[in-house]
């Protein structure tokens, strides 16, 4: 199991139009693609960094993240939406230690 998380801050205020329209038509858009499982939107409230928001998604093997990453709908996602309209972000990929 992968799990694929990202936290980042929108160029939008955070209450904005072009805010609720990037979240509604990310959601649609990235659970759309097979292989995508538990699906979540997250708002980041920690003071210890300015990020606005965490997108969580798990895929059962490398196999169903690579198919995720390399999908068309996918790549005009981050191309059209995700690179003009995020600000900043960083992503993390996580694997269970498979000991303790």
């Amino acid at each position: 199991m992968i799990r694929h998380t990202v936290v980042f801050t929108l160029k939008h205020p955070l209450q904005s139009l072009e805010t609720k329209r990037f979240l509604h038509d990310a959601k649609k858009i990235l659970t759309g693609i097979k292989g995508v499982a538990h699906f979540e939107q997250l708002r980041q409230v920690s003071p210890k960094n300015d990020y606005q928001f965490g997108f969580s998604m798990e895929f059962a093997d490398q196999a169903a993240y690579t198919r995720y990453n390399e999908h068309p709908d996918h790549v005009a996602f981050v191309r059209d939406r995700w690179v003009p309209e995020v600000e900043k972000f960083l992503e993390i990929d996580y694997v269970p230690l498979g000991f303790g």
